[in-house]
């Protein structure tokens, strides 16, 4: 019996020997996430990688329901800021704690933009900016834009003040 696939398209991150390490703090921050299946190398494939026999080799995993794949490839590919992931937040509470757990130990982007410690990049995007940027009065639209471009962490209540003022 085949098995339906429930997600067509996934995500796969390549890590250097912390795939393990990053999907634990991953799943522990967003709701509705866990670990599912976890493959190790074996004694052929940890010949020609050079990664340890017993090693994490793979881990599927779920963030909030969204499937993820990780690789622990080795150092020869890093991330870079031109695949990034787009956290919608509920609240300006979600967005702070969002942005607080995710930068630590990474760095803090302009315009809700971060680096994680493994260096993964995430933008984190409070509800209501869309409307705000992209309003219908291209004047108020260009305040709260100008006030978006000089914040790290995206605060609603500024860019609504700053849409309000214009």
């Amino acid at each position: 019996m085949e098995h339906a696939i429930s997600q067509k398209i996934s995500p796969f991150l390549w890590f250097d020997g912390n795939a393990e390490e990053a999907v634990n703090y991953y799943t522990s921050i967003f709701k509705n996430s866990k670990i599912g299946s976890i493959s190790r190398y074996g004694k052929e494939a940890a010949e020609v990688s050079g990664i340890p026999e017993g090693a994490v080799m793979s881990i599927t995993f779920y963030l909030n329901g969204q499937e993820f794949m990780a690789l622990n490839g080795g150092p020869q590919f890093t991330f870079s800021e031109a695949i990034s992931f787009f956290i919608k937040c509920e609240t300006q509470e979600e967005t702070d704690e969002m942005w607080e757990q995710l930068s630590e130990g990474g760095e803090k982007q302009r315009c809700g933009w971060l680096k994680d410690k493994y260096g993964v990049s995430w933008q984190v995007v409070p509800n209501g900016l869309n409307e705000l940027i992209h309003g219908e009065d291209a004047e108020k639209s260009r305040k709260a834009m100008q006030a978006m471009l000089q914040m790290d962490k995206l605060d609603i209540h500024k860019l609504k003040e700053a849409y309000a003022q214009g």
